[in-house]
């Protein structure tokens, strides 16, 4: 009986490093995968909106990553989804985003991300900014 309270707490603590990363682009996610496992974070890629309902349901994942400009994964119904759910309303959520994409910093700020940045300064930064949003530092978002 130990044992399994044991597993259960090991298990715990690995989603704490888990990472839902929602990036279509595998060029793109594979720089995060490997930055951010180099950090000794898990990562869990979700590529459908269906994706993250299922990842979100098995698992709770320390932070979610967003690419709002991707065009197989609607960010903004992702990001409805994740705030409708009172379980997942305090994961802190990294987005990125085309610079020039004022309306896109704003309707992912009102949608709740925690930090959103330019994709310029994600790719410069993320790791720095991983921890920033897991730190809770992430709170003022910048376009």
């Amino acid at each position: 009986m130990t044992t399994n309270s044991y597993q259960t707490d090991k298990t715990d603590q690995k989603d704490q490093r888990t990472i839902l990363v929602g990036v279509t682009d595998i060029f793109f996610y594979t720089k995060v995968r490997d930055a951010l496992m180099a950090k000794g974070y898990k990562i869990e890629r979700a590529r459908t909106q269906q994706d993250i309902a299922d990842k979100t349901s098995t698992m709770s994942p320390s932070a979610f990553i967003l690419n709002m400009n991707d065009e197989t994964l609607n960010a903004f119904q992702a990001l409805e989804t994740l705030k409708a759910d009172a379980s997942l309303k305090s994961i802190p959520i990294l987005a990125f985003a085309n610079h020039e994409e004022v309306d896109t910093f704003n309707r992912a700020r009102t949608l709740g991300v925690t930090k959103i940045v330019s994709r310029n300064e994600f790719s410069a930064r993320l790791k720095d900014l991983v921890e920033e949003v897991l730190n809770g530092s992430g709170q003022e978002a910048r376009g």
